[in-house]
């Protein structure tokens, strides 16, 4: 079958292989390749062939710099993580991957997992998501992204006709404004220093400005810069009774606002926007799993391609993350190809 074949290795991984490789987080700034026992496939399990998996720069770089408070830890666990924060740890949330192994329903399917940088996997078959026909793998890498900002979006209340405004042109920052530039109606601006984002936020349908001429008077701001300076541009966006969404994680970094000047007069909404629960607009109708598809689901258009900046092969992985990782490292998604 036709749909069996796209983005698959040239090479079919030995079904029968009971060992895989794993990558762990084991000291500050330092990462390895580790073996890992593949566990004896149960009932309602499913063997995965891992195609690509994403690094989370935000979330992985706290991660890699051991910067997790331990009031933090439990609440950062990724679903499938193995070890402790700070080290060593197996950690990553943006795996996909081909069923080699498994329920009937799933065999041959390309899925989706939160699961970390690892070939090949074993994971429970209601853990993987089927990535929709019209997403090639490469791209569905991205679900994980595309979530937070659905959530966002939601947790925003933003709606038709809505100036918007989006501080930080990251991933996230990029996915929010793709999302609301949808809205029929809406103008959305994002924000950002880095100018070689200009032409990648017009190609998603939005605007695009330096921090000095951010627009003000929006309805909704959100800010996805993980940054004091971005935070306070986005307050200063702001129009009069708007709402600011913080979608930025800070780790154990101490951030101050400013909440002087205008911010009550102009009575100001600031909010946190967290992936980890349903948005509580949604929570009554909505699963997490609904959620996953329809960000699935809304990785269709391919200009979305332009999110991705960076390859490595996995066996290159752990010497290639100090670049990928480091403050300010220049691109977008980095993508992990296994073969």
């Amino acid at each position: 079958m036709l749909w069996f074949k796209r983005d698959m290795p040239e090479a079919p991984m030995n079904v029968q292989a009971k060992s895989a490789t794993a990558l762990w987080y084991v000291g500050r700034g330092r990462a390895e390749l580790r073996p890992a026992a593949l566990a004896e496939r149960g009932p309602g399990e499913a063997l995965v062939r891992t195609l690509w998996s994403a690094v989370s720069r935000g979330t992985e770089r706290l991660v890699f710099e051991g910067r997790v408070s331990a009031a933090e830890s439990e609440r950062m666990r990724a679903p499938l993580q193995e070890g402790d924060f700070p080290f060593p740890v197996k950690y990553g949330y943006c795996a996909v991957g081909v069923v080699e192994e498994g329920p009937e329903a799933l065999l041959g399917q390309t899925v989706f997992a939160l699961h970390p940088h690892q070939y090949p996997f074993v994971v429970a078959a209601d853990a993987l998501a089927i990535v929709p026909e019209g997403v090639p793998a490469r791209r569905a890498v991205l679900a994980a992204n595309m979530e937070t900002a659905l959530n966002g979006l939601w947790d925003a209340g933003a709606g038709p006709g809505d100036r918007i405004v989006v501080v930080g042109a990251g991933v996230l920052g990029l996915l929010l404004g793709y999302l609301a530039a949808r809205l029929p109606g809406s103008e959305v601006t994002l924000v950002d220093r880095e100018l070689s984002r200009l032409e990648i936020a017009r190609h998603l349908g939005c605007g695009f400005q330096k921090p000095l001429d951010a627009p003000g008077a929006a309805d909704i701001v959100f800010h996805a810069s993980a940054s004091a300076e971005g935070l306070a541009c986005a307050l200063a966006c702001a129009g009069t009774e708007a709402t600011v969404v913080e979608m930025s994680w800070y780790g154990d970094q101490h951030v101050s606002a400013p909440l002087g000047l205008a911010f009550h007069s102009r009575r100001l909404k600031l909010i946190s926007s967290q992936v980890g629960e349903v948005a509580p607009s949604r929570r009554p109708r909505w699963t997490r799993r609904r959620r996953l598809d329809k960000a699935l689901a809304l990785l269709g258009d391919e200009r979305l391609d332009a999110l991705i900046t960076d390859e490595v092969a996995f066996n290159d992985l752990p010497g290639e993350l100090p670049r990928i990782l480091a403050p300010g490292a220049p691109g977008l998604a980095t993508v992990v190809r296994y073969a």
